[in-house]
């Protein structure tokens, strides 16, 4: 079963390494977590020499869902021998939270310190995470048999964007603060394949199933902001697409080879004002495009790709991500092989990323000599000095339980004095989340009372 993935957020798959089930990295993606058949595994993302297990658990097997809220104790787990029920645990308790069953199977789990969404084929769970109360359902969405979907990570707006349609790549984008729809992007002529938001919240990016093209939006109003042009010839299956924390580059994995690394920025400005040969050369370029198909015009204004990564495998599901550690920019790519493969992106001059570490995931992150003819690198010396990120995780954060409180039924919402409002707060161990522990499970239901 495939999770449809994006950005931060998980990647199902059945991988040739037989133990691996999902892949998926936390929302500042300084955390990996991987689904087994034995269970699940947690890793720190602070260093490129040594890949640090922070947690593994072997009380579920088949875990085919697995996301961690930030760098909390907070993880939620769904496994392919209860595919209805979401799994809440504290980890660093060793307690179940608790447990909530749906009408039909669970493709992915979306979170932010607001927010938690549960996606199934045909609709839409959203949860407060401070007292796991359901506050909408949202009812007949369009099919949606990969459960792709992506929520923002910035607290203040908690944007939730999924398939407006099952035939055409039209993105719904829903506020899952106020509870209210958006707008409809119409972003692509073929079904959505990938979705994802940078860190803020103020742009979204999208990749349908041809995987040629991916384009980046301004949200909330939906305006086209970039378009890249992935390929011309050949339609590939987008399997990741994520931003760098500081939205300045983002990132595509595909079912091939390649890798590809986007900047966002305008590699020239084309006015009159612009006396360079590349001004010129911009005036000549769009002025001939006026004259041109309208599908050749936008492919001449369609950028390329900054940076690129050469894997050694293609076939494989995996996913990347962009993330700052030890000061410099790294391109990460998780493989369903077992394997992590951590790569310096130049910032500056792009080009081809010089791949300097691999891990295995399934032996406890244990680094590897290279076994298949790769030559590690260490970094460039002429790599341009990056804001560091700071490397220690924020302290985890207590849980006391959720409370046994019904949830809205059929899309009904709830009072807002009847749930905990505002982020949680994961650096305070009192504060997160302020709820009592449940004993059992319960059931979310769509009939009315």
């Amino acid at each position: 079963m495939e999770t449809g993935g994006s950005g931060a957020e998980g990647t199902g798959l059945e991988g040739p390494a037989g133990d691996m089930c999902c892949l998926s990295y936390n929302q500042d993606c300084m955390s990996l977590a991987i689904g087994l058949r034995n269970g699940y595994k947690l890793f720190s993302l602070c260093s490129v020499e040594q890949l640090d297990m922070v947690h593994e658990s072997s009380e579920i097997s088949d875990v085919y869902i697995v996301e961690r809220l930030f760098s909390s104790s907070l993880v939620v787990v769904v496994s392919h021998t209860k595919p209805r029920q979401m799994n809440v645990f504290h980890f660093k308790k060793g307690t179940e939270i608790c447990n909530y069953n749906y009408s039909g199977n669970i493709l992915s789990i979306r979170l932010n310190r607001q927010r938690l969404v549960v996606c199934l084929e045909e609709s839409i769970y959203i949860h407060n995470i401070k007292d796991m109360k359901l506050l909408k359902t949202l009812l007949d969405t369009p099919r949606n048999a990969s459960g792709l979907c992506a929520l923002s990570i910035n607290h203040s707006n908690s944007y939730l964007a999924l398939p407006g349609s099952s035939s055409v790549g039209e993105v719904m984008l829903y506020d899952a603060n106020s509870l209210k729809t958006e707008c409809t992007i119409p972003a692509h002529d073929s079904p959505l394949a990938a979705i994802a938001f940078n860190s803020t919240g103020t742009k979204l990016a999208s990749a349908s199933e041809k995987g040629t093209v991916i384009r980046v939006f301004s949200i909330p109003e939906g305006q086209r902001l970039y378009e890249f042009r992935r390929g011309m010839k050949r339609y590939v299956n987008i399997s990741s697409l994520v931003f760098s924390m500081d939205s300045q580059f983002l990132c595509a994995s595909s079912n091939t080879e390649t890798v590809h690394v986007f900047k966002l920025e305008q590699l020239f400005e084309r006015s009159e004002d612009n006396s360079s040969w590349s001004g010129y050369v911009g005036k000549m370029f769009m002025a001939a495009s006026n004259y041109l198909p309208t599908q050749v015009s936008d492919m001449m204004n369609q950028d390329r790709a900054f940076a690129t990564v050469r894997l050694n495998f293609s076939g494989q599901r995996n996913t990347c991500t962009l993330v700052t550690i030890q000061k410099l920019p790294r391109l990460l790519v998780a493989s369903s092989s077992g394997h992590l493969y951590i790569y310096n992106l130049d910032p500056q001059d792009g080009g081809e990323c010089v791949l300097i570490k691999k891990h295995s995931l399934l032996d406890s992150g244990k680094s590897e000599s290279d076994r298949e003819g790769e030559t590690l690198s260490s970094a460039p010396v002429s790599y341009a000095a990056t804001l560091a990120r700071p490397s220690t995780a924020p302290s985890p954060s207590t849980v006391t339980g959720y409370s046994e409180d019904g949830g809205a039924m059929r899309g009904e919402l709830l009072p807002e004095h009847e749930f905990a409002v505002g982020p949680v707060r994961l650096d305070d161990e009192k504060e997160f989340p302020p709820i009592s522990l449940c004993r059992g499970s319960q059931k979310v239901r769509n009939e009315e009372p």
